[in-house]
């Protein structure tokens, strides 16, 4: 690989602190410090506050009533969406960690969320998002297992409703993505998802350099 000259280095230098920037510009209150801490406390990872800023911005813009969510971890997620989303609208949250969800009801509550906000559902996101009703969500939000990526999305344009979108969290996996280095199977078929959207006649997409890199994709009416 060639050297990066001087102004090159200050480029990649000032875009980098600038990501930085944007990605710790929502602040955070007391409730998801809370659940950022749970889910450290488990080693659980959570999506970052420009990550969190960008959900609840895109559940504002969907006006979104209905939000399904594959992985609840601590509840870090579910907060900004439902702090997007309509007053009267119902997250669905699918987690394998029952003691997980338990972890998010009491971050839902500390974050001041009647109890009717949210649906728990404790299962494999493979064996319970077929249950969930066609073309009934405005978002479908998956940080789940990235080897089932694919399975979501075939699931989620069921989900969907004309115009709602689909979001993935982690799609950069740590840079390993774009790496040209052998990777591992999940990083397979992250690359897989994202040619599978981008080339989606049904979808129209974006990938945003938040947090790990959050994929979306707005279901064409």
């Amino acid at each position: 690989m060639r050297q990066l000259r001087g102004q090159e280095r200050a480029i990649t230098a000032n875009r980098q602190t600038s990501w930085s920037f944007a990605d710790a510009f929502v602040a955070e209150d007391e409730a998801l410090r809370w659940a950022r801490e749970r889910a450290r406390e488990v080693g659980l990872p959570s999506v970052s506050p420009g990550t969190g800023g960008a959900l609840r911005l895109l559940a504002a813009t969907a006006d979104a009533k209905a939000v399904a969510e594959i992985g609840t971890g601590t509840g870090v997620s579910g907060i900004y969406l439902l702090l997007g989303m309509r007053p009267d609208g119902v997250l669905t949250t699918v987690d394998l960690q029952p003691e997980r969800q338990q972890l998010a009801k009491t971050a839902f509550r500390a974050a001041g969320f009647a109890g009717n906000r949210a649906r728990f559902i404790p299962g494999r996101a493979l064996d319970v998002l077929p249950r969930l009703a066609d073309g009934g969500y405005d978002l479908v939000f998956c940080d789940g297992d990235r080897l089932e990526y694919l399975d979501y999305l075939a699931e989620s344009l069921r989900l969907l409703r004309p115009g709602g979108l689909v979001c993935f969290e982690g799609v950069f996996a740590d840079g390993r993505t774009v790496d040209s280095g052998a990777q591992p199977a999940e990083v397979q078929r992250i690359r897989e998802l994202l040619r599978a959207v981008r080339e989606s006649q049904e979808l129209i997409p974006s990938l945003l350099p938040v947090g790990d890199g959050l994929l979306c994709a707005a279901r064409r009416g």
